[in-house]
């Protein structure tokens, strides 16, 4: 039997209506089907995200820990095998592909050490291999630095043809706009939101080519595990894959476990893990243009404000107070 998390199902049939239910309800024949198919034995608690049902497995033909990921198959998370698989090639840090059905989505991953998220560095959980980091704001740095390293070693990689492009999401996010500015109800809001957009005019040209995560937080790198030979490392996993520019990855560790005071000393690590401390200009108007998409999105859904801290991070990069 597959218990179905209640957030999970909330959370599919709020956003994907439905498509989402529907995927709830075929969840439990897909997890035995695959179980069954790729010869695959339950062994552990189920894991969720928003997105997907991921179950702890053993491959029983040659005891190979493995975790097998069902989730709905969207323009978000269609090109994940595709990426995962250049990332591999390249042996740039992502969690490693053991199997996939085109038919369906479902994944067979490489088992990664689910208790040791990178967020536990930042609440001062430690580093693999190494000894507890002293002092919270130095744990939290700690995290921001890794993830810097993970980054440039995923946006090295060129993007492979056929995944969706930062060009065309600027296109679209660009056509709303203005709409989406003239929706929020605070002045200084309309004019933070008309500055983001601004920017990402400037840039709109050159999206880059570079393979994106778009979704790189904390806790989407976990520690690997000795027995898949990757001990002390951190490897990242659940990518929303496209092709653009290493700017465009900069939001999600400025925004998750979200600190106003280190937005920029953030910004600024980042930009130097990526290589890119000489072109901040470029990097903080793809980081702008997160703030866009989000706003575009939520004032979609009938909001008439931005997240506050959103809000705060277009501040603290276009320096108004």
């Amino acid at each position: 039997m597959i218990d179905i998390p209640d957030e999970l199902i909330a959370t599919q049939y709020a956003y994907n209506g439905a498509a989402g239910r529907a995927f709830v309800a075929a969840l439990p024949g897909l997890a035995g089907r695959f179980l069954e198919e790729w010869g695959l034995r339950r062994d552990g608690a189920a894991m969720y995200g928003m997105c997907a049902l991921v179950l702890p497995v053993v491959r029983e033909a040659d005891g190979v820990p493995a975790a097998l990921k069902l989730q709905l198959v969207d323009e978000e998370t269609v090109g994940e095998p595709v990426a995962l698989r250049a990332w591999g090639a390249a042996r740039a840090g992502a969690v490693g592909v053991l199997g996939h059905d085109p038919g369906t989505g479902a994944l067979l991953l490489e088992r990664l050490d689910e208790g040791r998220p990178l967020s536990g560095v930042a609440g001062g959980g430690g580093v693999p291999g190494g000894s507890r980091l002293v002092g919270e704001a130095a744990d939290a740095r700690r995290a921001v630095t890794v993830l810097g390293e993970v980054l440039a070693r995923l946006a090295a990689v060129p993007a492979p043809e056929g995944l969706r492009t930062l060009g065309d999401a600027v296109e679209r996010m660009l056509a709303a706009a203005p709409e989406t500015v003239g929706r929020l109800a605070d002045e200084e809001e309309r004019r933070l939101l008309a500055d983001c957009a601004a920017a990402v005019r400037e840039v709109a040209g050159e999206p880059g080519d570079r393979l994106l995560h778009w979704d790189l937080h904390y806790d989407n790198i976990l520690a690997g595990r000795a027995d898949a030979g990757r001990a002390g490392e951190w490897v990242a996993l659940d990518p929303k894959p496209l092709a653009g520019d290493p700017g465009f990855e900069l939001f999600p560790a400025l925004d998750n476990l979200f600190d106003a005071g280190e937005v920029v000393w953030r910004f600024d690590a980042l930009t130097e893990a990526l290589g890119m401390e000489r072109d901040r200009g470029r990097a903080r108007a793809w980081t702008l243009g997160r703030v866009l998409q989000n706003a575009v999105w939520a004032v979609g859904d009938g909001e008439r404000e931005l997240a506050p801290d959103h809000a705060e991070i277009a501040r603290r990069l276009l320096g108004v107070r």
